[in-house]
C-alpha cells in the first residue's frame, strides 16, 4: 500500500512494474487537494489550517509531491497554510504544541502509517482544540475525527492478498500491475461535527458513502 510507487522509484510504471516489487497504491498526492477542499465545504470560513504531516511516510518526491498539491490548492482556496512535522510518535506532544500555537481554523492530517497509529491521541487533541479535522483513513471518524476522504485500507489490503496468492502460485511481480483504488469514500461524523458547533450542508451528507450519527 504505498503512495506513488513510481514517484518512489519502486516500480518503472503501475501498469508493468518491471522488477521484484508490485501490489497497491493509495493514489496519496492527487487526493490532498481534494481533502483541503473539502474541508472547506464542511468549514466555509476557513482561512488557516495546519497540516500535519511525517516528512520520511514515504520517499522525499512522493512527500514534495503532496506538499506541492496542497500548497498550491490553499493558494486557489486563499487558505494560510502551517506546516508542522512529526517523525516519531515521540515528537506529537511537540508538533501538539506547535499546533496549538498557530490558531488554525481546521487540521488536515497527511498520509503515514506512523501517524495512522496515532489516530486516537490525533483525535483527541483535535476535540480538546475545537480543531476541525480531515484525515485520510475513515479509521480516524471511526474514533471521533471529523471527517476522512481517501481509499478503504481494508479493502486495499483484500487486493494485496489476492496478489500474495498469485506469487506464490508462480506469477512473476514484474508483470503485475500496481493496483489501483477504483472508488474512495468521504465519511463525516455528525456528532462530531455537532460538537465543533458545524452544521454539515445537505449536499456534503448526501454525497458522503458513510454518515455517523
Amino acid at each position: 500500500g504505498m503512495a506513488d510507487p513510481v514517484e518512489d522509484e519502486l516500480v518503472s510504471s503501475l501498469a508493468r512494474p518491471g522488477g521484484n516489487v508490485t501490489g497497491t497504491t493509495f493514489l496519496g498526492p492527487e487526493l490532498v487537494s481534494k481533502r483541503l477542499q473539502l474541508l472547506k465545504e464542511i468549514v466555509p470560513g476557513l482561512s488557516r489550517v495546519v497540516v500535519l504531516w511525517h516528512p520520511d511516510a514515504y520517499g522525499q518526491r512522493t512527500m514534495s509531491g503532496m506538499l506541492k498539491e496542497i500548497e498550491s490548492t490553499a493558494q486557489s482556496l486563499g487558505t494560510k497554510l502551517q506546516l508542522v512535522p512529526a517523525t516519531s510518535p515521540d515528537e506529537l506532544s511537540t508538533a501538539f504544541a506547535a499546533m496549538t500555537a498557530q490558531r488554525a481554523d481546521g487540521l488536515i492530517v497527511f498520509p503515514s502509517p506512523m501517524l495512522f497509529s496515532q489516530y486516537s491521541r490525533i483525535v483527541t487533541f483535535a476535540a480538546n482544540n475545537h480543531l476541525p479535522a480531515m484525515y485520510a483513513a475513515r479509521e480516524a471518524v471511526e474514533l471521533g475525527g471529523l471527517a476522512s476522504y481517501g481509499v478503504n485500507l481494508p479493502n486495499l489490503s483484500r487486493a494485496t492478498a489476492t496478489y500474495l496468492d498469485k506469487i506464490l502460485k508462480g506469477a512473476k511481480p514484474a508483470e503485475l500491475p500496481v493496483q489501483q483504488p477504483t472508488k474512495f469514500e468521504l465519511v463525516i461524523n455528525l456528532k462530531t461535527a455537532s460538537a465543533l458547533g458545524l452544521t454539515i450542508g445537505r449536499d456534503l451528507v448526501q454525497i458522503a458513502d458513510e454518515v455517523i450519527e
